[in-house]
């Protein structure tokens, strides 16, 4: 895949950490994913982008592997860090939806603070992922507009992907008001039900020797962007909350 993958427009400066992953030898496809995970919402970006980025089982896995441990670290390490910090709870809850990674990491993170807190910190994260859709597309964008190289077989992505129409669609539903508590919790189930059911598939084309090889790497490309996310969200929070 070539350099292009290292977009230069991503929340809290993905496209450096897209450098220093082709830097430390992970590729620009595995670079981008784990960009892309820790800046907008965890593994559901990761799998989102896959098809954008070209990108193999592995590579995603990768990603997903990093989410998974760095938003657990968090989980564990962020409610130490209040006290210490001195953040309110509204401070606080906006630290841990600007920096952790997965909604339901951001929960239990910042659950200790207290109902406010979650309440605070879901809705910094939810502003995170609408950032998914104009991330993907914009990618998407820059694809069609790269020249075709001499083995391509002129096939060029779509200009909007299917899924961003379709994650768009339903933000407009659920803003209209008009799904009853018992829908909304019939497709909160059928949500954890689907999502399980694709990382199983992701998981099952994962060559697990060429994960292992990855995995060092990753994991310090992983630890960096979780410092500059959480370094930058802090900073943000004491000027603006």
């Amino acid at each position: 895949m070539d350099p292009w993958s290292c977009w230069s427009w991503s929340p809290w400066s993905a496209r450096s950490w897209c450098w220093l992953g082709t830097r430390l030898g992970l590729g620009a496809a595995t670079s981008l994913l784990i960009a892309t995970g820790f800046a907008i919402c965890g593994a559901s970006a990761v799998a989102a982008m896959g098809d954008t980025a070209e990108a193999e089982e592995d590579d995603v896995a990768v990603a997903i592997a990093m989410v998974t441990i760095c938003g657990t670290v968090a989980m564990v390490v962020l409610p130490l860090l209040q006290q210490p910090l001195g953040l309110s709870d509204a401070q606080y809850g906006a630290w841990v939806g600007a920096s952790v990674h997965e909604v339901g990491q951001v929960v239990a993170a910042a659950g200790p603070a207290g109902g406010a807190a979650v309440g605070i910190a879901v809705v910094v994260k939810l502003t995170r992922v609408l950032l998914l859709a104009p991330v993907v597309a914009g990618v998407g964008i820059l694809r069609r507009r790269r020249p075709a190289s001499s083995g391509a077989t002129g096939t060029r992505p779509p200009l909007v992907p299917l899924f961003v129409v379709g994650f768009l669609a339903c933000v407009a539903l659920r803003s209209a008001g008009v799904l009853s508590p018992a829908a909304l919790e019939v497709v909160g189930t059928a949500q954890t039900l689907v999502l399980g059911a694709a990382l199983f598939a992701m998981g099952t084309g994962v060559h697990l020797p060429s994960l292992v090889r990855s995995s060092g790497r990753a994991l310090v490309l992983a630890a960096a962007s979780t410092l500059v996310v959480a370094g930058v969200s802090l900073a943000g929070v004491h000027l603006l909350v």
